[in-house]
């Protein structure tokens, strides 16, 4: 194996864990009473700067000006797959646990191939059909463990807030190839990501006080992490690790993301670990395994 395909193996790996972490550090900041809009500033607050930076030095190489059309697109699919599904990601943490909000988020090439066949007309599989009845099945398990340890009706208003975010990143997965291929992915991210940093900013303050930021040194540790770590890192990590293994290597390791997060909730918020979690873990991401493989075949 070449020295640069180890390295994509590992930074595969690494992305996986930071973006597995984000639920434990925001359940983590939600023990100390901050509210779901002004932890999600304060994230993109520490996180912007990173994407204005790689933007900058971007531009020295790439100096053509965006066209409107390009800059419509930025704005429509910065606001929906940055931005909206953040918003409804960080709201759903507050009513169901972290392994059942990872494994929904997991869900997201099975809803990219429904949408695709629905705009595009394209035929799914019967490969991929059973891949998605696998993956669903899975999150029944799950969904079913948890809301009988826990109210549920509050499991099932989380659960659809996360589909929610799934959903819009779905959307903007589909809707962003073209630009990305015209833009170029550093260039269309850091982009994407300063919008929906704005919108994150402008919401909080719309309606928030300043006072609102007066919040135990913790909360800004976690959002600090929660920037660095769970969210600048892994998008550039997965980025060389694509370019290095092929989509279809980073998918295979990428699918250690929801078992991450069911042992980092076990380790740091206590959550407990059955074997019908596990059963349910398995289902999904073997059924998000099948579609990821079976979409990258040349």
């Amino acid at each position: 194996m070449r020295e640069g395909a180890y390295a994509g193996v590992m930074f595969a790996l690494l992305a996986a864990v930071g973006f597995s972490a984000k639920a434990i550090l925001v359940k983590l900041a939600y023990q100390y009473r901050v509210d779901t809009i002004t932890l999600l500033a304060l994230r993109m607050a520490f996180a912007m700067p990173f994407f204005i930076a790689v933007l900058l030095w971007v531009r020295r190489k790439q100096i053509d000006p965006l066209s409107l059309r390009d800059k419509m697109m930025v704005l429509g699919l910065g606001l929906i797959g940055y931005y909206l599904s953040s918003f409804f990601d960080f709201l759903g943490l507050n009513y169901i646990t972290a392994g059942l909000e990872r494994l929904i988020l997991f869900l997201y090439p099975t809803i990219t191939v429904i949408l695709s066949a629905l705009i595009y007309r394209r035929a799914i599989g019967k490969k991929v059909l059973v891949a998605m009845v696998l993956s669903y099945l899975g999150i029944a398990l799950v969904f079913l463990h948890d809301a009988g340890n826990r109210q549920g009706e509050s499991v099932l208003l989380g659960a659809m807030l996360v589909f929610a975010s799934t959903l819009s990143y779905s959307i903007y997965l589909v809707g962003a190839g073209h630009a990305i291929a015209r833009i170029g992915a550093e260039r269309f991210t850091s982009y994407a990501m300063i919008v929906a940093s704005s919108a994150c900013l402008l919401q909080f303050g719309a309606t928030h006080p300043l006072s609102a930021l007066e919040l135990p040194v913790r909360v800004y540790e976690y959002a600090i992490a929660m920037a660095v770590f769970s969210t600048v890192l892994p998008v550039f990590m997965l980025s060389y690790a694509i370019r290095h293994i092929g989509s279809a290597h980073a998918s295979l390791i990428g699918s250690i993301g929801p078992v991450s997060t069911i042992y980092l909730a076990y380790l740091f918020l206590n959550e407990q670990v059955t074997l019908l979690q596990i059963a349910g873990a398995m289902l999904v991401m073997s059924g998000v395994l099948i579609i990821s493989l079976n979409r990258n075949r040349p």
